[in-house]
């Protein structure tokens, strides 16, 4: 007769464990015991752990616990580069258009009255030889100092809004879309007309006139430590901060 397949009695106390493990002490663990990581129950990683060849999630610090967000002297978090650049691009839009609004109507009639004198016809129906003499005074003259009277004037707006309605509170439109506020890097200091102005002079005309400088000014922030201060920021010693409204 087939005898019935014989079964290994289970050792008291449970399953023995793999190969090299340590069975812990049964009942309650003394103080500061800590079960071996092989009894951790599934699905369970240590804080800041990382599988093998990945780099632990950056707001992780391992046992220590989370790595704070960067702040200001004065404890407020600072603004990233995505917000900055954002609200820099809603600010830009709008000069755009304020620019667009204003000067449209006399390129618009500039370019009618060039191509009125570029169309005339003889009674024989020919059309009538420009003369150039008459396009530059009429046209191009004309054109050039629209252009340099754009310049002026945008100049001025820029002054207006990036001085004047800045060091009211921090915020430009843009600013204020992101929850961003420009602020003294010393906290027992307000931000006045000087340190907007030195922002704007190095922001908007020394761009301007160094070959990629807005480049250069733009980008300073994203390995400046601790601040992450553009060029502007530094000449005027100022930070851009995180707020709530």
């Amino acid at each position: 007769m087939t005898q019935p397949p014989s079964y290994t009695t289970p050792p008291a106390g449970g399953p023995q464990p793999a190969a090299g493990g340590v069975v812990p002490p049964p009942g309650p663990h003394p103080h500061g015991y800590a079960v071996p990581p092989q009894y951790a129950p599934p699905g369970y990683a240590p804080p800041g752990y990382a599988p093998p060849g990945y780099a632990p999630p950056p707001w992780s610090a391992g046992p220590s616990g989370p790595v704070p967000p960067p702040l200001s002297p004065a404890g407020q978090p600072l603004a990233s580069f995505a917000d900055r650049l954002l609200a820099w691009l809603i600010d830009t839009a709008l000069a755009s258009a304020v620019s667009l609004v204003l000067f449209l109507p006399f390129f618009l009639f500039l370019w009618w009255r060039m191509l009125t004198e570029m169309t005339r016809t003889n009674p024989d129906g020919s059309l009538v030889e420009p003369d150039m003499a008459t396009l530059f005074v009429e046209f191009f003259l004309p054109l050039l100092l629209l252009q340099l009277g754009l310049l002026v004037v945008m100049l001025g707006f820029y002054w207006l809004y990036h001085v004047e309605y800045l060091k009211r509170d921090g915020q430009t439109v843009g600013k204020r879309a992101l929850k961003l506020r420009v602020v003294p890097i010393d906290p027992s200091r307000t931000l006045d007309r000087r340190m907007a102005g030195r922002r704007w002079l190095v922001q908007y005309l020394g761009g301007s006139l160094v070959p990629a400088g807005t480049y250069v000014d733009g980008l300073w922030q994203v390995w400046d430590k601790p601040w992450q201060q553009c060029l502007h920021d530094k000449f005027a010693e100022t930070v851009v901060v995180k707020v709530s409204s």
